[in-house]
C-alpha cells in the first residue's frame, strides 16, 4: 500500500494546479474589487471548449489556439464586467447582489455553451501520443507535466505583477483603502478592468490545462469555480498567495484521502476540509483579521 503514495501526491500537485488556477483567478477579484467571483468558472469553461474548437474543429495549431482562447477569454470577461457588474458598481449593489449576478453569469454561459456545443461529452485530441514517463515510484504524462510547469509560471508572473509593477501596487492600494487610493490619482474602474484580464489570462490556461486533463462537458465550470472557491477559503478569502496554497493543499487532501476511502469521495473530502476550515480558522491559511470582522 505504501508504493501508491507517491503516486497519489503526483496526482494531488496536478489537480491542485488546476484547482489554484481557478483559485487564484477568483481570489484575485474578490482581493481588489470585493466581490465573490463564481462566473470565473465559466471563463474555464468556455476556454476549454473554445481550444477544443479552434484545435479540433478548425484545424489551428496549439499555440495559435491557446492565443485566441486567451483573447477570447479576456473580451468575454470584460464585456461581462461593462454589461452586468459595472453598472452594479455604479448603483452601490451590495456584495449579495453581486454574488447572485455573479452566479447567474456562471449558468447563463453554461447554458451557452450547451447551445453551441450540445451536450455529449468531448475531448481535446492533440493529434500525437502522450508521452508517459515511468519514474520508478510514479509515472507522469506529458500533459501532467504540463499542468504542473505551467502553473508554476503563471504563480510567478501573477506575484511579479502584484508586487513589481505599477498596476500591482494600485491593485494592492485599492484592496487596501479604495478611498484613499482614488485620492492619489489612482483610476479604479482602469484597475479593475485589468484585474479582469489578468483574472481571464488564469481562466484561459486554467481552463484548457483542465480541458487536455478530462472530458469537456457544458456544466464543468460549476464544480471547478466550487474547488476554487474552497481553496480560496482553505487558504484565505482575499489571500491570493492563501488560494493557490489552498488549491494545492486541497487537490493533495482530495487524493491522499482516496488512500482510505473510494474515489467517489472527493468532493465530501474538499468539502469537508472547508467546513473544518470555517469552524476553527475562518480566516484560512494566510487570511488575516481585520477590524470589519469583529
Amino acid at each position: 500500500m505504501p508504493s501508491i503514495l507517491p503516486q497519489l501526491i503526483i496526482n494531488g500537485l496536478i489537480a491542485g494546479a488546476i484547482y489554484a488556477l481557478a483559485a487564484s483567478g477568483f481570489s484575485l477579484v474578490y482581493y481588489v474589487i470585493k466581490f465573490q467571483y463564481f462566473s470565473h468558472g465559466a471563463i474555464m469553461a468556455i476556454s476549454a471548449y473554445l481550444f477544443f474548437a479552434f484545435l479540433n474543429r478548425i484545424g489551428l495549431g496549439y499555440l495559435l489556439s491557446g492565443f485566441l482562447v486567451i483573447i477570447f477569454a479576456i473580451i468575454i470577461t470584460l464585456i461581462t464586467n461593462w454589461l452586468v457588474y459595472l453598472p452594479l458598481r455604479k448603483r452601490k449593489a451590495t456584495p449579495v447582489i453581486l454574488l447572485i449576478a455573479s452566479i447567474s453569469v456562471l449558468i447563463f454561459l453554461n447554458s451557452l455553451i450547451l447551445a453551441i456545443f450540445g451536450s455529449s461529452t468531448k475531448s481535446i485530441s492533440l493529434g500525437t501520443k502522450t508521452r508517459v514517463f515511468n519514474l520508478g515510484l510514479f509515472t507522469i504524462t506529458s500533459i501532467q507535466l504540463a499542468v504542473i510547469i505551467t502553473a508554476l509560471i503563471l504563480f510567478i508572473v501573477l506575484w511579479y505583477v502584484l508586487k513589481k509593477t505599477k498596476l500591482g501596487k494600485s491593485m494592492r492600494a485599492l484592496a487596501d483603502n479604495k478611498d484613499a487610493a482614488q485620492i492619489v490619482g489612482i483610476n479604479p474602474e482602469k484597475v479593475y478592468n485589468y484585474t479582469f484580464a489578468l483574472s481571464a489570462i488564469f481562466g484561459a490556461v486554467g481552463g484548457v490545462l483542465l480541458g487536455l486533463e478530462q472530458n469537456l462537458y457544458p456544466r464543468m465550470g460549476v464544480l471547478i469555480i466550487i474547488k476554487g472557491f474552497i481553496s480560496a477559503v482553505v487558504g484565505g478569502l482575499g489571500s491570493v498567495p492563501g488560494a493557490i496554497i489552498g488549491g494545492f493543499f486541497i487537490g493533495l487532501v482530495e487524493n491522499l484521502g482516496i488512500w482510505f476511502l473510494p474515489s467517489g469521495y472527493k468532493d465530501v473530502i474538499s468539502f469537508s476540509v472547508m467546513l473544518i476550515f470555517l469552524l476553527f480558522r475562518p480566516h484560512g491559511m494566510l487570511g488575516v483579521k481585520t477590524r470589519d470582522d469583529n
